[in-house]
Order: C-alpha cells, then sequence, then structure tokens
C-alpha cells in the first residue's frame, strides 16, 4: 500500500532550476520569436544552443527518452512534473529537447525504423539538429484514418504518393514528413489499409499549397500539402506495410498525455496571472480581490486545474505502472476530454478579470483560448475520445435481464432479509410493537 503525494527531494531540486532557469533565460528569448527563424538560423544557433547544452549540464536533455537514445528514461509522473513547467514557456520544450512533433516523429523512428532510417533521421531529430512534420490529417477526411485518400502506389522500387494533407504539423522548416498513405485499399482489416513512410521535404512532387497558422498568427508553421506522383524509395517505408494505424496510435498515445501535461502549466499560469490582477486591481471600493463574483471565478479555476492535474498525474502513474497504452485507454480518453474545457474555462476567466487589457494582443489569453480550442481538437476530436471512454467504462458492466433491475429497492430488502432471517424477524416484532403503542394513542 503506497500512496504518496510528495516529489523526492533530489529531483525536487531539478524542478527547482528548471522553474528559475525558464524564469530568468529562457522566457526572455521566447518573448522574441527566435523560435520561428528555424533551427539553422544564425538567430537560432546563438540563442538556443547556449540554453540547450546547460540543460544536457544538468541531465535534463530529451527526458523522455531512454539512454539509449542520449535521455533519462524517465517515467510518465517525472516528465508530467516537468512538462507542467515547461508548459509556460513557449521555448522551453525545444530547449529541454521534447519538442511536438519532433519528439513523437523519433519515438515512432526509434520504435520502428530500420537502422539506415535512424541514422539518417533519429539522431538529427534528437540532437535537434533537423526538425519533421506530420502529414496525416486530409481536408476530407480530418484525423478519421478510414476517410484519407492519399494513396501510395508500388512501381518497380519506388512508391508513388498522390494526395493532399492539411494542417501538416511543423510543415514550414520540416526537411522530413512522416506521411500517412493508402497502399492497400481492399484490405479486409480497414485498418491495415495504410502505411506510413518518411518522405524528405524536398522530395519532387511535394508541395505546399499553403503555409496555415492558427487564428491571428502571422507566420504559420502548419502545411496544407500537396504530393503529386512524389517518388520514394521502397525503403521509405516506416514499419510494416498495413501498420500506419498501429504506429500511429503509439505515438499519439504519448502525445495525447504529453500535450495535457503542457496544458497543467498553461492553466497554471492563466490562474497566476489572474490572481496577480485580482489583487493588484482597484476600484472606487476596493480591490477586485475583495468581491465574492471574482473570488468565486478564482476559487473554480484552482479547483478545476487541481483535479485536472490529478488526473492527468494518475493517468501519468497508470503508464509507469503497466508499461502499455492500451491498457490506460480509458484514461488518457479521458485527461484528452477534461483539458479543453479547464484550459478554456481558466483563460476566459482570466481574460476577463483583465478587462480591455485581457482581450488586446499585448496580453497572451486570446492565444490561450484558442490554444483550448486546438486541443479539442488535436490528436483527435474531444466527441471521439469521449465515446472512448464510455465505451471502456461500460465494459466493465453486465445487464440485467430480469423486469426489475438487481438493484431494484424491494430485490435487496428481500435478500437481505433472506441473509439475515432472525435480525429481520427482529425488527418486525418491534416494527409491530411500535405500531400497536401509535394505534393506542
Amino acid at each position: 500500500m503506497a500512496w504518496d503525494f510528495e516529489t523526492e527531494p533530489v529531483f525536487q531540486k531539478k524542478l527547482d532550476w528548471i522553474d528559475e532557469f525558464l524564469d530568468t533565460e529562457v522566457d526572455p528569448i521566447t518573448q522574441l520569436g527566435v523560435g520561428y527563424a528555424g533551427v539553422k538560423s544564425k538567430a537560432y544557433q546563438k540563442a538556443i544552443r547556449p540554453l540547450q547544452a546547460k540543460v544536457k549540464e544538468q541531465g535534463l536533455w530529451a527526458c523522455h527518452l531512454g539512454p539509449e537514445l542520449g535521455g533519462q528514461g524517465y517515467g510518465q509522473v517525472k516528465l508530467a512534473l516537468m512538462n507542467e513547467r515547461l508548459g509556460r514557456v513557449g521555448l522551453a520544450p525545444v530547449v529541454f529537447g521534447c519538442q511536438a512533433p519532433d519528439t513523437g516523429n523519433a519515438e515512432i523512428i526509434a520504435h520502428y525504423g530500420t537502422q539506415e532510417q535512424k541514422d539518417k533521421y533519429l539522431w538529427p531529430l534528437l540532437n535537434n539538429e533537423i526538425t519533421s512534420g506530420y502529414s496525416m490529417t486530409e481536408p476530407q477526411g480530418g484525423s478519421d484514418p478510414l476517410g484519407f485518400t492519399t494513396s501510395a502506389v508500388l512501381d518497380g522500387n519506388e512508391w508513388v504518393i498522390n494526395g493532399e494533407k492539411w494542417f501538416t504539423s511543423g510543415a514550414r522548416n520540416a526537411e522530413v514528413l512522416v506521411v500517412y498513405a493508402v497502399t492497400d485499399p481492399d484490405h479486409k482489416d480497414p485498418y491495415r489499409r495504410m502505411s506510413m513512410f518518411l518522405v524528405p521535404r524536398k522530395t519532387p512532387g511535394v508541395d505546399v499549397v499553403r503555409y496555415v497558422g492558427v487564428g491571428t498568427e502571422r507566420r504559420g508553421s502548419e502545411g496544407y500539402m500537396r504530393y503529386t506522383n512524389a517518388r520514394v524509395p521502397f525503403d521509405a517505408l516506416l514499419g510494416e506495410r498495413g501498420g500506419a494505424f498501429v504506429i500511429g496510435q503509439t505515438r499519439l498515445g504519448g502525445g495525447r498525455v504529453h500535450h495535457a501535461m503542457r496544458t497543467v502549466g498553461q492553466c497554471k499560469k492563466a490562474l497566476d496571472l489572474m490572481c496577480k490582477r485580482a489583487v493588484s486591481r482597484t476600484t472606487r471600493t476596493g480591490r477586485i480581490a475583495d468581491y465574492q463574483m471574482v473570488q468565486e471565478q478564482i476559487a473554480d479555476s484552482w479547483i478545476a486545474l487541481e483535479q485536472f492535474r490529478l488526473l492527468v498525474l494518475q493517468t501519468a502513474w497508470r503508464i509507469d505502472k503497466y508499461k502499455d497504452y492500451r491498457k490506460v485507454r480509458k484514461d488518457i480518453a479521458a485527461v484528452k476530454v477534461a483539458m479543453p474545457k479547464v484550459y478554456h474555462d481558466i483563460a476566459a476567466a482570466a481574460m476577463h478579470l483583465h478587462g480591455a487589457l485581457g482581450v488586446s494582443n499585448e496580453m497572451p489569453f486570446t492565444q490561450m483560448l484558442l490554444g483550448s480550442m486546438v486541443m479539442g481538437i488535436a490528436d483527435g476530436p474531444t466527441e471521439v475520445h469521449k465515446v472512448t471512454v464510455a465505451k471502456q467504462v461500460l465494459r466493465d458492466y453486465r445487464p440485467d435481464n430480469d423486469l426489475f433491475p438487481s438493484y431494484h429497492l424491494p430485490k435487496l430488502r428481500e435478500a437481505a432479509a433472506d441473509r439475515y432471517p432472525d435480525i429481520a424477524a427482529e425488527l418486525k416484532a418491534q416494527w409491530e410493537t411500535h405500531a400497536e403503542s401509535i394505534d393506542a394513542l
């Protein structure tokens, strides 16, 4: 029996170092927009590389990876405690070697790639020497693999890819794209019809229709991609033919949890700013922190955040325990469902308490609200995950086939009387005596 809500002192020191490092060194660089420059720009090299070196000195680089890949092999609970801090600062994941989509792409290459693929892409990705794109969703099919139409046809020793992909994450600066394509359209198992490919960004026939930003973002990094007779060698296939769905679920399961971990950090940041505003802003009658309606918003936000954080940590703990994402499918889906609402509600309350300043582009709240909407669709829409939760919950229940259910109160009383006949008889006698005394009145 072991229940503990404390962090071991040695790891707490690392978390304390992360807090100070983010506040004093990483956040100021984030405000300059260095991340948009790309990993090979002079500005990026000058600003980011020294910060990454400090992280490596602390032994905190790419902690989600095992030692064989240059990481610490931290379990999900430790990663959760780290990521809720990294989630507060835009460039923090890059500085700590755990930025999306590169981490997920590197993970599946590590698991399913050939030695040649690992040499060509894995190590450069892990070292942040290159970046990658995740080219999965499509304009007409969204994130449902069964609706994908992008195809890869084997022609001799080459695959010929044709189709369109919408919102390819990380497309702008990517050197390699992880592409889903239908290779076996007639396979009896619909989830075995797709394969996954590693496609160099500069492959002839790989074009960007346009780059897409989120909301009012001026320089979007997501790509509307078009593949027109794009030829790649046979060994561009990642994993086995028809294995895209399985590989994708391996990647997306962990990604959803890590999104949630970082969202905890964003929610905490919004709550902090809300509270600072409440104790600082005054009206004719005093601080707004003294208004009960403001106190209600702060209380609701804090409670929602703590509940969400505990759900995330419990899910992380279960992943560490079972070492199998399939056994934690319900928990991961539940985290995914809770995330956008908690994020939205706290960000909206923080925005409102800041008044006109809150809705301006001089505060982070509009981006937070957009971020909450993104979390509701990234890695699968909320509705799909609610269905997953419900199905997983219902698996533990069996139907009652009687006219009245087994939990019908008369049935329960009858069963109790059969089990404890002496007590039932004694109680009946007492009630009969009690009834006679009432009649006498």
